[in-house]
Formats: structure tokens, sequence, C-alpha cells
């Protein structure tokens, strides 16, 4: 015959420890399964890695040897953050023995050529090198005349407004003194003051779709002035 008080009595001690264990092994197990092998780092998989050399964000996880899936991340994301160019990261375990690391790089806004001749260097909106390689990655940037921050600051809106119109500009250099910025899309260049806000390039965007659609040649878009967009079939009349 079955007691039924002490079955529930038993039933709810097992459960106890059912529930204690898995409270232990949460706690505990990581830093007991992170030294069996089954849980080795074996893989690491990059998302997000488009400039940057995939060897320089490996090599700035600085992973040991033995490094195990169960090892604490916040330690490796701080890393990857602290590498230039990484905007932002995160370090995902996927088990039994990959890393999966997620990176937001800066965006690159402009060449810029380097000193005494040097090879071009890749900046971003605020001017700041970036470790990119141009001829490894591709890069189709405009190229500055100068690590002017100004300059690049005039390409960056351009960029983040209007990415069409972004694509078509092959160089920036400063126009009458510096007070002003021109920027160069093959035979045809936009002047632009360094103060240029949003709507400002929107309406560039507008008045260049309207010339392509109606086959209106024109040399040059002064964009310097208040409220319009002039238009003009020759260059250089505007500065």
């Amino acid at each position: 015959m079955i007691d039924i008080a002490e079955w529930r009595s038993r039933r709810g001690v097992k459960a106890v420890a059912i529930l204690v264990g898995t409270i232990v092994l949460w706690l505990g197990g990581p830093r007991v399964l992170r030294h069996v092998g089954f849980f080795r780092v074996r893989q690491i998989e990059l998302v997000g890695v488009r400039y940057i050399s995939p060897g320089a964000v490996i090599g700035a996880l600085a992973l040991a040897p033995r490094a195990s899936v169960f090892d604490g991340t916040d330690e490796l994301t701080a890393r990857l953050r602290a590498l230039p160019g990484i905007a932002d990261a995160r370090v995902v375990r996927r088990f039994p023995g990959a890393l999966k690391v997620i990176v937001r790089e800066v965006e690159p806004v402009a060449l810029v050529p380097g000193a005494a001749g040097g090879p071009l260097t890749v900046v971003d909106s605020g001017g700041h090198a970036l470790p990119y390689d141009p001829s490894r990655v591709g890069l189709d940037l405009p190229v500055a005349a100068s690590l002017d921050s100004g300059l690049v600051a005039v390409l960056a809106l351009v960029q983040s407004v209007d990415p069409a119109l972004f694509e078509t500009i092959s160089s920036a250099r400063p126009l009458r003194g510096g007070s002003d910025v021109v920027l160069q899309m093959g035979a045809k260049r936009v002047l632009l003051g360094r103060d240029a806000g949003p709507d400002v390039i929107r309406a560039l965007g507008r008045v260049t779709e309207d010339l392509a659609a109606r086959e209106r040649p024109y040399a040059e878009l002064d964009a310097r002035y208040a409220g319009q967009v002039v238009v003009r079939k020759s260059a250089g009349a505007g500065g």
C-alpha cells in the first residue's frame, strides 16, 4: 500500500534536489566545462567585416591557445571596440566550439593624399584616419585635396543624405580661400558652402534628377544661395 503523504514528500524532495542541481550546474557548469576540450574555440565567424583585415579582427580578440566558448565575452568585446575602425562589436557563443563576431565598422568618407606624396589615406566623417587598405578592398571614394575637416564634413553630409549623388563625386577641394567647396563629378561640378545643410543636398539631388530626365546638359550647379540651385552651362563663372 502506498502512503500518499510520503510519496508526495519524496516527490517534493526530488523536485527540490533537481532545482538545486540545476542552479549549481548553471552557476558552476561553465567554470567546469571551459576545461573540457570539446568546447575549445575551433572556429571564428566574422559578420560585418568589409574594410578591416579579417586577420586584424581575429588578432584583436587575443584568444588564448586553449580558449573555450565558456570564457567570458565582455573582455573580447572590449578589445574589438578598441580596434581603430570598429564602431561597435558583439561576440556570440556558438556551441560547441565557435564564436560569432559581429562588428559595425566606421564608414569611410574620403581618400586623402599622404604626406610627401605617400599613399592615400582613408578617413571618416571627422577626418580621422582609418586602417583600411584601399587597394585591398577596392574603395571607390572621393579624393579630398587635403585633410580638411570641413571639406570632409561636407562629403559626409552628402553621403548620408543622398548616397546616389555621393557615388558620382570623384574629388573635392576648397574654393575661394576655403569658404566654399567644389565637388567634382566627372566633367561636372557642384559648388557648396561649408555650412550647407541636408535641405541643400536634397535640393541638389532633385535638380540633378530633373536635368537627367529632361536630358539637359550642364557643367556646374551652384547651391551656395539660399533656396535655389543655379544651373550653368559652363563651369568657372561661379568662382
